[in-house]
């Protein structure tokens, strides 16, 4: 199972990272604005790093707050757009929920 994680719900930093058999890779980054222009590189990155692409993908896992409203939307737009073009569900998460799950 290969699941991505996005979280954008916080105003200075992004991270994103690939759940793959329970196993995580996760990487941050500092933002000032323009949050979907870096979330989709290091969506991209992250894939490369473990020599997948995004049709690899089961599931995304994705962040809903609380946290910063227009970073929520950030998120939510990539979740939602990748999943209805590559057919996979979206869970969202609580940052509580997700911090627990995502970052141990």
């Amino acid at each position: 199972m290969k699941t991505l994680i996005i979280n954008t719900t916080d105003n200075k930093q992004i991270s994103v990272g690939i759940r793959i058999d329970g196993k995580e890779y996760i990487k941050s980054q500092k933002v000032d604005t323009s949050k979907a222009q870096v979330a989709l590189p290091m969506i991209e990155k992250i894939l490369n790093d473990q020599d997948l692409t995004l049709q690899d993908l089961d599931s995304i896992d994705v962040s809903t707050g609380p946290g910063s409203f227009t970073g929520i939307r950030v998120g939510l737009s990539i979740a939602n757009v990748l999943s209805f073009a590559l057919k996979i569900p979206v869970n969202g998460k609580r940052v509580g929920d997700f911090a627990e799950a995502s970052y141990k």
